[in-house]
């Protein structure tokens, strides 16, 4: 004897609540984007919602420390610093794994220089 009356209709309920918490979920993450002007910007993907994960790369470890609460308070984000990009950046997490799985920590450097919004800094001689 089970101790659930009526399992097919609680996963139901549990469906139910999950996409209703889904829904909630993304106008966060479009609230949030919005309130760091990403959703303004062209160079930014209109389809980011569609993405399982989403990474957000910072430029620098104050406004990772700025935003660091939002990684709690909001699912499906997460945050990289790249010290070599100008701006904030979103890409689907995917992208990031497959690009940097198998590689070191001096190749992932290296690699940050130009990708994931790294802009190669270039010096200008006086």
């Amino acid at each position: 004897m089970s101790a659930i009356i009526n399992e097919n209709r609680l996963q139901s309920k549990f469906k139910t609540l999950d996409h209703k918490i889904n829904e909630l979920n993304d106008q966060k993450i479009v609230a949030f984007f919005e309130s760091l002007g990403l959703t303004e910007r062209n160079d930014v993907p209109k389809d980011f919602l569609k993405w399982e994960n989403i990474l957000i790369v910072v430029p620098n470890r104050h406004v990772s420390h700025e935003l660091k609460y939002y990684k709690y308070a909001i699912s499906r984000i997460s945050f990289l610093t790249n010290p070599y990009a100008d701006q904030i950046h979103i890409f689907d997490l995917k992208d990031w794994k497959s690009a940097s799985g198998n590689k070191t920590q001096f190749q992932i450097r290296e690699m940050l220089k130009t990708n994931f919004g790294g802009v190669k800094k270039i010096i200008k001689e006086s």
